[in-house]
């Protein structure tokens, strides 16, 4: 079972109450809406995306980095300006039950050895059999749990050499709230 579906079945049969609201991540794109559930396992990279979310900090940037059977990247490029400010480095979080699956969402980072995560880039495992080479060494903090095919979308589109998509794919980065039954449903047209 997946993980996403161990939690909802973790709430179900907890009772907890239908009106509950769980803060989730949307990621509003030109190509459609993507909705990630955001584990409580990770719970720095968890504030921080939702701070960020919140602050509009990735309202102005796009999708910089898009491999098809890889992972969809967003956030800031990887530049050394953003990844030597300390103030948007993560300690690693790693979970052995968090893996890179398809629908991971992970943090990015450039190659410090202590594996720190840049809080300003996220990704989204684009790879149907997943890649799990990246397991404990990049954390996964969420899973797509609506807007998959959006994602297959957006690493169709043309690229450079570089991978970045050659029209901007922009981001709208927000938390918004979901009750149970909405999550249900979701789990259902998945």
């Amino acid at each position: 079972m997946n993980y996403f579906l161990s939690i909802l079945a973790v709430f179900i049969f907890a009772g907890c109450s239908v009106q509950k609201p769980y803060e989730i991540g949307q990621i509003k794109t030109p190509k459609g809406e993507i909705l990630v559930w955001l584990y409580d396992e990770t719970p720095k990279h968890k504030a921080s995306f939702m701070q960020l979310a919140k602050d509009g900090y990735w309202d102005s940037l796009s999708f910089n980095r898009v491999i098809p059977g890889f992972v969809a990247q967003g956030g800031c490029p990887d530049t050394p300006e953003g990844f030597k400010d300390s103030e948007y480095l993560l300690e690693p979080e790693f979970n052995d039950s968090l893996l890179h699956d398809y629908g991971a969402l992970g943090a990015g980072r450039d190659n410090n050895p202590d594996k720190r995560s840049a809080r300003c880039q996220f990704y989204i495992v684009q790879n149907k059999d997943g890649e799990h080479r990246l397991d404990g060494d990049y954390t996964v903090f969420g899973k797509v749990i609506k807007g998959m095919d959006i994602v297959d979308a957006i690493v169709d589109v043309a690229r450079d050499s570089i991978n970045r998509p050659l029209t901007p794919i922009s981001l709208d980065v927000n938390i918004i709230s979901i009750h149970k039954k909405e999550l249900i449903k979701l789990n259902k047209t998945k």
